[in-house]
């Protein structure tokens, strides 16, 4: 079975696009993955070409079609894929609607700070009106703290999804982003690595 994942966040420095490209690296071990970047700042599509010139890196299949071809490539790659993950603009324009409403899932990362919260409401929305499967992602979160508890105090009075699963502060993730490559590659006995593989473990659960 195929599924699409969506990440989507309309605040920048969210950790979006990493997140986009450490899922894509750790199931690309498994599984045959493509990425969409139809964001118009192409960080995802750096990255891959960045893995592209690396020897041995686990094969990635990138495109960044967009605009009116947008519906039709994200049908061809789900035929060919097992996994499609969208790094999605930040902004809800025509673009986000067509990757939000082709997804399986809807990642959302934030901050654990209200302003990353707040930038989520957007896409949130769109999500809840296109009856998609939606879940915050606590991503650069400490182990705890007053603002963390607050903010997930407020997600929960809010009624919105959160994975249990979170990503802390480490600088791991973007040293491999940097590398064209996945936590789970540059270091998979870290921390870190934990945390991916954590989380994408939830992922799974919701998906099947």
């Amino acid at each position: 079975m195929s599924v699409v994942i969506t990440v989507a966040q309309e605040k920048g420095g969210a950790g979006k696009t990493t997140l986009a490209a450490n899922l894509a690296a750790a199931m690309a071990a498994d599984v045959r993955v493509a990425i969409l970047d139809i964001d118009p700042q192409r960080s995802l599509a750096r990255w891959h070409a960045l893995r592209s010139a690396r020897s041995g890196a686990v094969a990635v299949t990138l495109s960044e079609l967009s605009g009116w071809r947008l519906p039709a490539e994200i049908d061809r790659l789900r035929r060919q894929h097992d996994v499609l993950i969208v790094d999605s603009p930040p902004q809800v324009d025509t673009d986000a609607r067509i990757a939000v409403r082709a997804a399986d899932l809807v990642l959302v990362p934030v901050q654990p700070s209200p302003p990353d919260l707040w930038a989520a409401e957007g896409t949130l929305k769109l999500a809840r009106d296109e009856k998609r499967t939606i879940r915050l992602v606590l991503n650069r979160a400490p182990a705890s703290g007053t603002l963390r508890a607050a903010v997930e105090a407020e997600i929960a009075a809010r009624g919105h999804g959160l994975l249990a699963a979170t990503l802390g502060n480490r600088v791991g993730f973007a040293g491999a982003f940097a590398r064209g490559l996945g936590i789970t590659e540059t270091a998979p006995r870290s921390t870190a690595a934990r945390e991916l593989l954590t989380l994408l473990a939830e992922i799974r659960g919701l998906l099947t």
